[in-house]
C-alpha cells in the first residue's frame, strides 16, 4: 500500500485499517452515502419526478422544476432526456457548476451520470421527460 511515495507493509496497513475502524473513523466507502436515483431523489423533502411507466427493462419519468425548485444529488443510469418545457438551469457535477438555457424540445442521450444536482434559476417551468435504463 503506498501513499505519495511511501510503501507499507500488509502487515503494518492491515493494523492501520483496523485501528482507524476500531476508532470509528470513516472510510472512504462508509464516507459517502449512496446516492438516490433521480426518481427517489427530490427537493426540500418533496419529489420531482414522478414515475410515468416501467418495464423489465426502462423507466419514464416525468420530471418537473417551477423556479427557484431543484433536483437534490442524484444519479443516472445510460438515460435518454426531452424537454417537454424549457428554460434556465443551474447544473453541479464532476466538471463544476455552468448554467444552461434549456430549449423545448431539446434532448440529449447519456451512459450515466455518477451525480449531478440542478436548479431552476430561470423564470418559467422546466419539464423533462427521461427514459432510464434499469
Amino acid at each position: 500500500m503506498g501513499w505519495r511515495g511511501f510503501t507499507i507493509g500488509g502487515g503494518l496497513a492491515a493494523a492501520i485499517a483496523g485501528a482507524a475502524l476500531a476508532s470509528g473513523c470513516a472510510t472512504t466507502s462508509q464516507a459517502a452515502d449512496p446516492l438516490p436515483s433521480a426518481l427517489e431523489a427530490g427537493w426540500a423533502g418533496e419529489r420531482v419526478c414522478s414515475l410515468q411507466h416501467q418495464t423489465a427493462t426502462h423507466r419514464i419519468l416525468r420530471c418537473t422544476f417551477p423556479p427557484g425548485v431543484g433536483h437534490e444529488r442524484h444519479f443516472h443510469p445510460a438515460h435518454y432526456g426531452y424537454a417537454l418545457s424549457g428554460g434556465t438551469m443551474r447544473i453541479t457535477d464532476a466538471s463544476g457548476t455552468r448554467t444552461v438555457d434549456l430549449a423545448t424540445g431539446a434532448d440529449y442521450a447519456s451512459d450515466g451520470t455518477p451525480w449531478h444536482e440542478v436548479v431552476n434559476v430561470g423564470d418559467t417551468t422546466v419539464t423533462y421527460l427521461i427514459v432510464e435504463q434499469l
